[in-house]
This record gives structure tokens, C-alpha cells and sequence, in this order.
């Protein structure tokens, strides 16, 4: 399995996705056969190339030819289904669309069910997706990176009028990933690839070692004055290694505070943002057994966690130190057992590679042997044995 580096300084499109894939190796003519699985009509697929800064990229265009009605998620999930993708192809077409109903409705207030898809629900947007699904299918990109995007800049026009660049709904979508406020002219992250990004891709992690095999790039349909509207694809292999992030280290010494709170605080202190939450018995002046209340965070949460933790226990004072750490690449895979489907937390040396640790959810096995009357030894078990098969 492969992975693959979206360099996307002048943004990302669906079609500029389909185009670097292409680009890359992807078969053209397996593309459109995959995409008339979908029974569509009232469009037209073309592939060409266009040049720019003399860089010849390949153009992908989706051509409407028929007005096309308004579709809910439900439908177009029905209509992946009935194409018979390969898996892995499916699965990632389903997830991209769910990822947009989710931006969407929280955008207007409403369910994923019941959003109304406009652009993105039109016939050229589900041959994007659906096509860059089965494009890294076929290459065999198993791990998605991309890096810091551009915003871009001003104000686009949209079926409910017209709506500041980022759209709402990209904005949404590109939560928890680097952007680059201000950057760009114009919509340089549409809706469709900011999707794409959500449901596929991670932040690459910089400086990035990357074996480089193969180059893709995909034309956008602009002309942007101060750079190439190019998307460029690497296709290869992350350097085996460990990824690394700079954390803080909030500690308290306390001696006086009810032991039953300390649970709660645990929970409140997750949910308030902390990655970890320990209590470690110690022993503290004069001989008084006490606890080292321990928290691992971002820097930015500092103070709303200080403050909690003030509010909540009978500590006067808080020391705080950077940390750094190397972990493994996670990801969460859901398998089905004859208990239901458990969540599985897979982590290797990078996404993509084979797992070196796989952890069931604790809280959905536990569900399971309760609801199934099983012991939980065996739901972990049969949970650990359905990721190893769906992994491969």
C-alpha cells in the first residue's frame, strides 16, 4: 500500500483530485466505467491536459448535460451501493459524503438525513468524489497526507446566496487541519475537496520524510495570477519513523480533597480538551499521603484547564512544563462481530503501515458482552481477530 502527499499550494478541488490522480497512474477509462456503475445521467467525462507555468497537468471536466435534481444523503449512499465499488472504494466514498452531510447540517442547523445537497449533491460533484475514491483505490493509497491549505480570500456565489470564502461548510470541513487565512484570491478550497480531506486525509506532519515513486498534477479550472492552479500528487512511501508533537505538563500535589472527585475531574478534564489524565500516589511533606494529579495537553488549553482544575479541587498552585513525545500514527477502524461492530484503534509506524498495536474500544466491547450476555474476554478477543482479517 501506498501513501500520498496532496502538495496543495493553490488549493483543492475534486476535479484537480481526479486530474493529479490520473496524472499519477490512474486508468481513465476504469474511472468512467466505476463512475457509469453509479446509473447517472445527463453528463459528459473529459480528460485532457492544460499547461500552466509549464507544468502540463491533466484536466478533468464533468460536462452536465441534464438538469439534475436536489439529493439527499440517503440516496446518493444508496446509489454507491448499488455500483458495487471494490471495498475499500465504497468505504471511502460513503465516508466523504457522510463527512459533507455532517458539515452541512450543522452549518444549517439540521440532521445529516434531512440536508438538501445542492452543489455538492449535483451529478459533476458525485463523480468527483466518487471517482477520487476509486482513483486511490487503484493506486493503492492507503495513507492520505496533505499539507497546510490555503483559504483563500472574498465572497462566492452559492444556492442560498452569496456566502463568504471559506464557504461555511468548508470551513467545517477543514476544522482541526492548517490553513492559511488570507491566502489566495479567490475560493481556493471548494466544498468537494475540503470533503475529501475530512473523511481521507491527516496534516502532514513538517518536515515530512517521503520516499518519492511517482508525480500526478491536476489543473484547476481558473487562472490565478500569482501562482499555477495546480494540485501536485506524490505518490510513495513515509520513511519509516515516529511521528512527534510538543505538549505542556500541568501537575498538582494534593492531600485534601475527597477521592471520589477525582473521577469526575478525569472526565472533565478530557472533555474539556486534555489528551491524558493520570493519578499517581505519593507521599508529601510530613509524611501525609497525597496524589500527583497529572494532565497532558496543548498549550493553547492551559488556562481553561487551570482554571478547572481550580475550580474543581483544593489545589492553590499548578506547575506546567513543555513535554515532547513520539507516538505512533492512529486511526480508528470499525469491525463487524457476531456481537456488532466494535471500534478498533489500529497504530503503526505511519498510516498505512502495518499495524504494530490494535486496541478495541473498551466501552464497545464492554456494551456488546452485556447486550450479547458474553464474556468481555471474548468480544476483545473476536474484535482483535476481525481488525487483524479487515487489515489484512
Amino acid at each position: 500500500m501506498k501513501s500520498a502527499y496532496l502538495d496543495a499550494f493553490s488549493g483543492l478541488s475534486g476535479d484537480m483530485m481526479i486530474g493529479a490522480l490520473i496524472d499519477a497512474g490512474a486508468d481513465p477509462a476504469g474511472l468512467e466505467r466505476a463512475v457509469a456503475a453509479l446509473g447517472l445521467s445527463g453528463y459528459r467525462i473529459a480528460v485532457g491536459r492544460r499547461d500552466l507555468s509549464g507544468i502540463a497537468a491533466v484536466k478533468f471536466d464533468v460536462a452536465v448535460t441534464e438538469p439534475q435534481p436536489e439529493r439527499h444523503l440517503g440516496e446518493i449512499l444508496a446509489m454507491i451501493e448499488r455500483a458495487r465499488l471494490a471495498p475499500r472504494a465504497e468505504r471511502a466514498a460513503r465516508e466523504i459524503f457522510q463527512a459533507l452531510a455532517e458539515a452541512e447540517a450543522k452549518v444549517h442547523r439540521t440532521t445529516p438525513d434531512e440536508v438538501h445537497f445542492h452543489e455538492v449533491g449535483a451529478v459533476d460533484s458525485i463523480i468527483d468524489i466518487v471517482g477520487a475514491a476509486w482513483a486511490l483505490d487503484q493506486l493503492g493509497v492507503a495513507d492520505l497526507i496533505v499539507s497546510p491549505l490555503p483559504a483563500g480570500n472574498g465572497f462566492v456565489r452559492s444556492r442560498h446566496g452569496v456566502i463568504p470564502v471559506p464557504a461555511p461548510a468548508t470551513a467545517e470541513l477543514l476544522a482541526g487541519f492548517p490553513i492559511r487565512i488570507g491566502d489566495g484570491a479567490a475560493e481556493m478550497v471548494t466544498p468537494t475537496g475540503a470533503a475529501i480531506v475530512r473523511a481521507l486525509a491527516r496534516p502532514a506532519p513538517l518536515p515530512l520524510a517521503f520516499e518519492i515513486e511517482r508525480i500526478g498534477y491536476g489543473a484547476g479550472a481558473r487562472t490565478l495570477a500569482d501562482r499555477p492552479n495546480v494540485l501536485r500528487l506524490l505518490l510513495g512511501n513515509v520513511a519509516a519513523g515516529f511521528g512527534a508533537d510538543e505538549l505542556i505538563e500541568i501537575s498538582a500535589n494534593i492531600d485534601d480533597l475527597n477521592p471520589q472527585i477525582f473521577g469526575y475531574l478525569g472526565e472533565r478534564l478530557l472533555a474539556a480538551g486534555a489528551r491524558d489524565v493520570t493519578v499517581t500516589p505519593t507521599v508529601m511533606k510530613k509524611g501525609r499521603p497525597g496524589v500527583i494529579l497529572s494532565v497532558l495537553a496543548e498549550p493553547a488549553a492551559r488556562d481553561r484547564l487551570a482554571r478547572l482544575i481550580f475550580a474543581e479541587t483544593t489545589t492553590i498552585g499548578l506547575r506546567f512544563h513543555p513535554v515532547a513525545r513520539l507516538k505512533l500514527a492512529r486511526r480508528m477502524i470499525e469491525v463487524e462481530t457476531r456481537f456488532g461492530k466494535i471500534r478498533v484503534k489500529a497504530a503503526g509506524a505511519h498510516h498505512g503501515a502495518e499495524p504494530l498495536n490494535l486496541a478495541p474500544e473498551f466501552d464497545d466491547c464492554q456494551k456488546a458482552a452485556i447486550e450479547h450476555d458474553a464474556p468481555l474476554k471474548l468480544v476483545i478477543e473476536e474484535a482483535l481477530a476481525a481488525a487483524r482479517r479487515t487489515l489484512g
